[in-house]
């Protein structure tokens, strides 16, 4: 199964400027659903606070700090599956992902949420592909496929 970690951040790496903060800066919502729909999504309990409406045609898996990432992934039965942050939760999942889709937005927060919270490894990436997102805003989605985890 890919296990695909999606986010739009900021310039300077973060996903939000605080756990309460709706992402209502992204530009790339329509290309976030087309690349879910259909696929379930993992997201963590303040990520799914912020979200103002049910991710239709996706099934929503919401996650807490103490739940064990790899029975969640066992018990999901479908070809991939999305992370979907906070940065916690996409630290849990960390050594499962094997791509990584991020949107860069033209915004620097200064402080934040980063896209990862306590890494421990380093990921490697190899690029697979950029979208426009948005063209000419400068808002690219990169595409990585993600390399086995070395120190």
């Amino acid at each position: 199964m890919d296990i695909i970690l999606i986010a739009a951040i900021t310039a300077d790496g973060y996903i939000a400027r605080n756990e309460n903060d709706p992402v209502t800066w992204s530009e790339d919502l329509h290309v976030f659903k087309e690349q879910t729909m259909g696929f379930p999504v993992i997201m963590g309990s303040n990520t799914a606070k912020t979200i103002d409406k049910e991710l239709e045609g996706r099934k929503t898996i919401v996650v807490h700090r103490d739940d064990e990432p790899k029975m969640i992934l066992e018990n999901i039965k479908a070809k991939k599956c999305f992370i979907a942050g906070g940065g916690r939760t996409n630290t849990m999942f960390a050594p499962f992902l094997t791509h990584l889709y991020l949107t860069i937005h033209p915004l620097v927060f200064g402080k934040g949420i980063p896209l990862f919270t306590g890494l421990e490894e380093r990921l490697f990436l190899e690029l697979i592909k950029a979208v426009d997102v948005v063209p000419g805003k400068g808002i690219i989605q990169y595409q990585y496929k993600s390399q086995k985890t070395k120190m």
